[in-house]
């Protein structure tokens, strides 16, 4: 971060754009009717709780295990973890939204998880060539279409008193994680190193999973409530972010999450509030 970096609305562009493709795919999750499985270990209710404990416990260790490689100069046991995480998470993003389009035009079954597959398959590699050899802005779009396709994926494979639980969580730990954890040590130490697990635009750099976060926000209340409140939420994790910003010309690194995540939930949680729909929590 440089000395004279100013936060203007242009920097919220990125993040804007890969929230606009996490709609997107959560788009066609919703027309095409496709399932999808649960990723959290425990059931809702109080397992909701260690769902959230889950997500921060996992994302501790991977930052920390990232961390320790980073410090012991390991940039190809980096690359060789985050190429092979990267690649699992395009093809198997890839193949889920590629099926609901092939749903949605009504293709014979078998065709459609042929054409997913190899298409998928194609996908993933040019990922990996964009990230980790030509490193050219590809790489860049390619990081901000994944942390919206990945957040949407999760807004639908999290039931939504885990997600909310999980959201807030990881918003609690994030603050942790910058000043004393991990992530603020990889921050310090290069972010830019680590190919493919952040996005860079102008004087800024996102991490991926910051993005992740805030499409699964976005996808979660336009799939649990309406249009009106999907706009609401868009508008508070972009004001949450731009004071993020605003805090970076101070400090120089600042937590990604935590006010994108109380502004972008607010107006859901406060639809839940006023409409007693509570119970939708559990469902």
């Amino acid at each position: 971060m440089t000395e004279t970096f100013k936060t203007r609305p242009v920097y919220l562009l990125p993040v804007l754009a890969s929230l606009l493709f996490g709609i997107l795919c959560s788009y066609l999750v919703m027309q095409s009717q496709l399932e999808m499985y649960a990723v959290t270990p425990f059931p809702e209710g109080v397992g909701s709780l260690f769902n959230a404990l889950y997500f921060v416990f996992l994302t501790g260790m991977g930052a920390t295990l990232l961390y320790l490689l980073l410090k012991r100069k390991k940039v190809k046991s980096i690359t060789l973890i985050t190429g092979f995480a990267l690649t699992l998470a395009v093809l198997l993003l890839s193949f889920v939204y590629l099926l609901a389009v092939f749903y949605i035009i009504a293709l014979p079954e078998t065709l459609a998880i042929v054409l997913g597959t190899i298409i998928s398959a194609v996908a993933a590699a040019a990922v990996d060539v964009a990230v980790f050899r030509n490193h050219s802005k590809a790489s860049e779009v390619s990081v901000l279409l994944l942390g919206g396709g990945l957040g949407a994926f999760l807004g639908f494979s999290i039931q939504t008193l885990s997600a909310i639980l999980i959201l807030l969580a990881l918003a609690i730990y994030d603050v942790f994680a910058v000043y004393r954890g991990a992530v603020g040590k990889i921050a310090h130490g290069g972010l830019e190193k680590l190919r493919g697990l952040s996005f860079s635009f102008k004087e800024v750099q996102v991490g991926l999973g910051d993005l992740t976060f805030y499409s699964l926000l976005v996808s979660l209340v336009w799939a649990k409530s309406n249009p009106i409140l999907l706009i609401a939420s868009i508008a508070g994790v972009l004001v949450g972010v731009f004071i993020a910003f605003k805090m970076l010309e101070r400090k120089g690194i600042f937590p990604g999450l935590p006010f994108p995540i109380v502004l972008g939930l607010l107006p859901f949680l406060v639809y839940l509030s006023l409409s007693g729909a509570w119970a939708t929590l559990l469902v």
